[in-house]
């Protein structure tokens, strides 16, 4: 399935319909009178977000969404038939902005949350209506009220709990496999991801949602490489993980790189990623001895971080430790809605049976 992140579509409800005119001509009635029904009111657009959808692909085939207008009224005061409302299902996490792209109209942050996006026209109002004591004969009506319309764009920012950050070829790809089974492609080359993946991760007999997004390099804020486009998808994450490549050049140098992209987006987009809580951790340790980790981890620590974790995603080592330390910044039921998908079980994972509470 292909990943679209940014649509822009064009919506409008359904306008009212009209009022009708119409005069009863009934035997034996003597007198007969205005019988114009009103029309039915137009259809809504409503916005649902909905289970099991992870892009927003359907919007690059689909541009225009116009809800159905009102029925018109007829004789013998009926009043037309309302129209359904236009329902659009968007992914959860799905942030609804005005055209200039700045205004957020709506944000979806639940499964079902369910947002009347534009009303439909009320219908207008028939000759029957009108009649009074001064007015026996009526021949007005109201055409019902107008649609409304107007062009969003939709992003889709993706919910997960822990966010993977770093420079290509950090081993993010290698890692979220390790951890879980997001089965991300693993390449000896930059920018192998190109776009974000999820994976859920059970330990400990706890569940949550990790992120992979493309990795950053200098001048990412300024859309270097594939440039700072997918941390949207890390805004909403708990607590992000950093990785460094223990086999690179530098790595403290990696980290500035990193933290400075960061710190650009999060003043260009009020996002705060500079101020996320962050977990350090060296990869690849098993390319190198524990006296260069050792002698790595103090020059970062130096930088201020707090603490180093050496894991290799490749084979596992460190991992838990690493994921010791993730639980601690999430809730203490931290659950996912759709268990079933990505799951890979660990070693010390603990097997609960089924119950219904």
């Amino acid at each position: 399935m292909h990943f679209l992140d940014q649509a822009k579509i064009f919506v409008r409800s359904g306008a009212g319909g009209p009022g009708a005119v119409s005069f009863r001509r009934e035997k034996y009635i003597e007198y007969g009178g205005p019988d114009g029904g009103n029309g039915g009111k137009g259809g809504d657009v409503v916005l649902v977000a909905a289970h099991g959808l992870n892009t927003l692909i359907d919007f690059r085939y689909a541009q225009h969404f116009k809800a159905k207008r009102g029925g018109h009224g007829m004789g013998k005061d009926r009043t037309g038939a309302g129209a359904d409302d236009l329902v659009i299902e968007v992914p959860v996490g799905t942030q609804v902005l005005d055209e200039d792209k700045e205004t957020v109209i709506a944000d979806f942050t639940e499964e079902g949350q369910r947002v009347v996006l534009l009303e439909g026209g009320m219908g207008g109002r028939g000759n029957a209506s009108y009649k009074s004591s001064t007015n026996r004969a009526p021949r007005q009506h109201q055409p019902g009220e107008p649609p409304q319309e107007m062009w969003i764009w939709l992003r889709l920012k993706l919910l997960a709990d822990v966010g993977l950050v770093g420079l290509p070829n950090a081993g993010k790809s290698t890692f979220i496999n390790q951890v879980s089974n997001a089965g991300a492609k693993v390449g000896a080359y930059a920018f192998t991801t190109l776009i974000p993946k999820l994976g859920v991760v059970r330990h400990k007999g706890r569940e949550f949602v990790i992120a992979d997004i493309p990795g950053l390099i200098e001048g990412a804020a300024d859309g270097a490489g594939i440039g700072d486009r997918f941390l949207g998808h890390i805004e909403r994450c708990r607590v992000l993980v950093h990785l460094i490549d223990i086999a690179g050049s530098d790595p403290v140098e990696a980290l500035r790189v990193v933290e400075g992209e960061l710190a650009a987006y999060g003043e260009k987009e009020a996002a705060g990623l500079e101020v996320k809580p962050r977990l350090v951790a060296l990869n690849k340790i098993d390319l190198a001895d524990d006296e260069l980790a050792e002698a790595f981890a103090d020059e970062l620590k130096a930088e201020g971080v707090e603490a180093v974790y050496p894991i290799s995603g490749a084979t596992g080592a460190g991992v838990e430790a690493l994921m010791d330390a993730v639980l601690s910044y999430l809730p203490n039921r931290t659950q996912t809605e759709n268990p079933g998908q990505n799951i890979a079980l660990g070693d010390d994972a603990e097997e609960k049976p089924w119950s219904p509470i």
